[in-house]
C-alpha cells in the first residue's frame, strides 16, 4: 500500500489543454514542424496525467481559427483525445485571453468536483493581447483555484515579458508554470519531460519519472536519483524500476554469453570440423565401393554356382541322360501335337526338327509304329477319332503307295 507521502503526489486534476493552431505553426524551426512537434508533446502530457491518477481527466480545445473551440472535454479516453488531435487543423490567428476563458468554462463544468482545476497552454505564434489584460485573466483564475501551465516556444522573444506577466498572476503557492523553449536541434516533448510542468502539485517527480519512462529516457525530471525516482517518495515504484532493469540487464548478459559461446565454438572448431568432413566422406566412398565389390561377388558367385559345384561321373552321366531324355520328350510331345491338329504341314515341320533322316521319317510313316508309339505317351488316347482318323489316312497312304509300286512293278 502507498504512504502518506505517496498519496500525496498522486494528484487528482482535471485538465484542460490548449492547442495552438494558428498559420505560425507551420514554421519548421522545431523538428519536424511546430504543429507537430505540439501535438507529439500533447500526447505525452495527456498520457502522463491520465496515469498519475487514474481518476484524472484531460481535455482538449483548439485556439486558433475563428474562435476557440473545445473538441474534448475532460476525460479518461485517450482514444478520443488522439483522435482529436489529428483533426486539428491550421487556420487564422491565435486568440489566447479567449480561449483561455474558454477552458476555465469547461473546467468549472466538470464532473468530478473534487478534481483540481488546471490548464496547460501551447503558445507558438505572437501573443496580440496586451499585458493588463492578461494580467486581469490571470488573476480571476487564481480566484477560482484554476492553475495554468503556459509552454512558449516559436515567438519566444517577443511573448516571454506578457507570459510572465500572466504567470505572476495566476500563480499561487508555485502551481503554475512558464516553459519557454527556444528554436534548436532539441525535440519540444523532451525539454518537457524535465520540466516542471509533469510534476505534481506537491512538488514530486513522479510525472516526470513516467514520462521519461514512456519515451524511453531513464532520467528525466529526477533530478540525481537512480531512473529518474526519488525512493523516498514512491519506493514501490523505485523498487519495481530496479527490479525490471536487474531483469534486462541478466537477459542481455545470458544473450551474449550465448552468442559469444556459439562464435566461439564455431571458430574453435573450424579447422577439426572440416578434417572430420573430409574423412567421413573418405570414409563413405570407401563403404559405397566395398558395399558394391561384396555386392559383385556375391552375384557372381550366385551365378557361378551351378558351374562350379563338384560332382561325380556318374552324376554327370545321369544328368546328361535325363536331359536327353527330357529333350526326347519335348520332340515327341511336339509331333504328337501336331499330329492331333491334323496339319499335314506341320508334322512335316516337326518331323523334320524331330528327326531329320529318312529312316526316322520312314518309322514315323509307318502306322502300327506311331499307334504303338502315342499309346505309349501320357495323356494320349489312341481311340480319339481325330487320331484314328490320322492312323486310317497313314494305312490308306501306306495301300495307295504299296499299289503304286505293284503297278509300276508290273509295267516294268
Amino acid at each position: 500500500c502507498l504512504n502518506v507521502e505517496n498519496a500525496k503526489t498522486m494528484v487528482l486534476e482535471a485538465t484542460i489543454i490548449c492547442v495552438d493552431n494558428s498559420e505560425w505553426m507551420r514554421n519548421g524551426d522545431y523538428l519536424p514542424t511546430r504543429m507537430e512537434s505540439q501535438a507529439d508533446a500533447v500526447n505525452l502530457i495527456c498520457n502522463v496525467k491520465t496515469q498519475q491518477n487514474p481518476e484524472s481527466t484531460v481535455g482538449v480545445m483548439t485556439m486558433a481559427a475563428r474562435s476557440p473551440e473545445v473538441l474534448v472535454t475532460p476525460t479518461q479516453d485517450l482514444g478520443k483525445i488522439l483522435t482529436a488531435l489529428h483533426s486539428v487543423k491550421i487556420d487564422n490567428c491565435l486568440h489566447f485571453v479567449p480561449a483561455i476563458q474558454v477552458a476555465q468554462l469547461a473546467l468549472k463544468h466538470r464532473q468530478n468536483k473534487n478534481q483540481r482545476q488546471r490548464i496547460i497552454a501551447f503558445v507558438g505564434s505572437p501573443l496580440e493581447d496586451e499585458e493588463k489584460d492578461l494580467v486581469k485573466l490571470g488573476k480571476k483564475l487564481k480566484k477560482n483555484n484554476v492553475a495554468v501551465d503556459v509552454v512558449n516556444f516559436g515567438e519566444t522573444a517577443e511573448n516571454q515579458a506578457k507570459l510572465e506577466a500572466f504567470i505572476g498572476a495566476v500563480n499561487s503557492s508555485d502551481n503554475s508554470n512558464l516553459l519557454t523553449v527556444p528554436p534548436g536541434p532539441h525535440i519540444l516533448s523532451d525539454i518537457i519531460i524535465s520540466s516542471a510542468i509533469l510534476q505534481d502539485g506537491e512538488g514530486g517527480g513522479m510525472g516526470a519519472a513516467m514520462a521519461a519512462s514512456m519515451s524511453g529516457m531513464g532520467g528525466g525530471g529526477g533530478g540525481d536519483f537512480e531512473y529518474g525516482v526519488d525512493p523516498s517518495l514512491d519506493p514501490e515504484l523505485a523498487m519495481a524500476l530496479r527490479i525490471s532493469a536487474e531483469e534486462e540487464r541478466q537477459r542481455q548478459e545470458r544473450e551474449s554469453k550465448a552468442t559469444g559461446g556459439t562464435e566461439g565454438g564455431a571458430a574453435e572448431g573450424g579447422a577439426p570440423a572440416g578434417g572430420d568432413t573430409g574423412m567421413s566422406e573418405e570414409d563413405d566412398l570407401l563403404q559405397q565401393a566395398l558395399a558394391m565389390s561384396m555386392a559383385q561377388e556375391s552375384g557372381a558367385a550366385a551365378e557361378a554356382k551351378p558351374q562350379g559345384v563338384d560332382v561325380s561321373p556318374g552324376t554327370a552321366a545321369a544328368i546328361k541322360a535325363a536331359d536327353a531324355m527330357d529333350q526326347d520328350e519335348d520332340e515327341e510331345m511336339k509331333l504328337a501335337m501336331a499330329m492331333s491338329v491334323g496339319d499335314g504341314a506341320a508334322a512335316g515341320e516337326a518331323k523334320a526338327e524331330a528327326g531329320g533322316d529318312n529312316a526316322m521319317s520312314g518309322l514315323l510313316q509307318d502306322a502300327g509304329f506311331l499307334s504303338n508309339v502315342l499309346s505309349s505317351l501320357p495323356g494320349v488316347d489312341t481311340s480319339d477319332p481325330r487320331v484314328q482318323g490320322v492312323l486310317e489316312g497313314m494305312k490308306d497312304g501306306e495301300k495307295k503307295e504299296e499299289e503304286k509300286k505293284d503297278g509300276d512293278g508290273d509295267a516294268k
